[in-house]
């Protein structure tokens, strides 16, 4: 039984979290272990085949203590390297995973300096950027080309690698979640962000929580309930939901609910999946609001929301963050009418994320559903409608 580390971002973020728990449920006789916060153990404690190696554990803790010469993130390093010293391979899984941020070139050191280059290292489920200079990109590409298979999620980031030849194209792996067997209530779920966490949306906190009211407020007056969600505690995302709710007047907040995902995972994909329109700031509200039969109504805060946009051929409303002072909140409203998208070719495609670590791991795929990932792009434009 191979045992493999998963390199993933673990903040508590419910995409992510997502990517790790459908790689696992995936391969059921692999044992995975995960480096992450104590926590996780109640996120994912449900999974049989995953360890949570708790970086904050008493014994770590410790050996920070004895190590005193050591700064503690080096201490972390020292762990982590023999963790994967114990480990067969790594699965990176995640989505924007290479942005170039302040600290990038210490994480693309730590890369080098932790896993082994002798052990399979895939990648899975991401896209590369944003990122500023050349420098970023050609020491990616001098990663990269010695790592066993990256399976990139949009057509921008495969064109910027392709000609390396161990990079391949499919859609995002969360189009693989299965669809609950839940049918659609009388309320809307809005996923929102604190814009002003990323570099680029500074000053758009204010107008972007005001436009969030008056989409709120707007529903409500059509009869619908509200759910503010939040995704992702750490990025802001709980600041955004409460002062959204306090902008709401008083008179609606009977019909306004508030829900925090931390480690309730399941509850997440319950108010999801019950819903009766998503309007996503966050990504994968868009992407499980499509898998779910939802009409979606997106609000892109990155390239990323409008690479996928593209890729599955959404022709849907939408609104770009850097310029929602111009929403009006009754395309919103209206959009519940044609804003669906099918996306049973995108689930079929995404499936092609995992070819080459079904092969490592001796797991047989339906050769119908890797023909049919064999040209995304091409697949998409044919056969999806919105």
């Amino acid at each position: 039984m191979k045992r493999l580390m998963i390199n993933a971002y673990t903040k508590l973020n419910l995409g992510d979290d997502l990517f790790v728990k459908l790689l696992c449920e995936r391969y059921p006789d692999t044992n995975f272990v995960l480096p992450a916060m104590g926590e996780y153990r109640t996120c994912l404690g449900s999974l049989p085949n995953l360890t949570i190696y708790p970086i904050e554990s008493v014994w770590v803790r410790g050996a920070r203590k004895l190590l005193k010469s050591f700064k503690s993130i080096e201490v972390q390093k020292l762990l982590l390297q023999r963790l994967a010293r114990r480990c067969d391979g790594v699965v990176q899984i995640g989505g924007s995973v290479f942005m170039q941020g302040k600290n990038w070139v210490r994480d693309y050191n730590w890369k080098q300096e932790i896993f082994d280059s002798n052990k399979p290292y895939f990648v899975m489920g991401a896209n590369f950027g944003p990122y500023k200079d050349e420098v970023f990109y050609e020491k990616h590409r001098e990663l990269f080309s010695g790592y066993t298979d990256i399976c990139f999620r949009d057509e921008y980031s495969y064109e910027l690698f392709r000609d390396l030849g161990n990079v391949r194209l499919a859609p995002d792996i969360v189009f693989q979640h299965p669809k609950p067997d839940t049918a659609g209530g009388e309320s809307v779920v809005i996923s929102v962000i604190k814009p002003s966490e990323r570099e680029n949306l500074k000053a758009l906190d204010t107008v972007y929580y005001e436009k969030i009211r008056d989409i709120a407020v707007a529903f409500i007056l059509e009869g619908y309930d509200v759910s503010l969600m939040s995704f992702c505690e750490y990025e802001g995302d709980e600041e955004a939901v409460r002062s959204i709710y306090a902008m709401i007047p008083e008179t609606f907040h009977s019909r306004t609910e508030m829900f925090f995902y931390r480690t309730n995972l399941e509850d997440a994909i319950t108010l999801l999946a019950s819903s009766g329109m998503i309007v996503a700031t966050r990504f994968h509200a868009m992407i499980l609001g499509w898998v779910f039969g939802k009409p979606v109504f997106p609000i892109a805060y990155s390239e990323k929301t409008i690479n996928v946009m593209k890729d599955a051929n959404f022709e849907g409303a939408y609104a770009d963050l850097k310029s929602i002072a111009s929403l009006d909140p009754d395309t919103v409203v209206r959009s519940q009418e044609t804003n669906r998208l099918n996306v049973s070719v995108l689930a079929a495609q995404a499936e092609k994320h995992f070819l080459e670590l079904d092969k490592y791991l001796g797991r047989s795929q339906d050769a119908a559903g890797v023909a049919s990932a064999m040209s995304p792009g091409i697949l998409a434009r044919r056969g999806h409608e919105s």
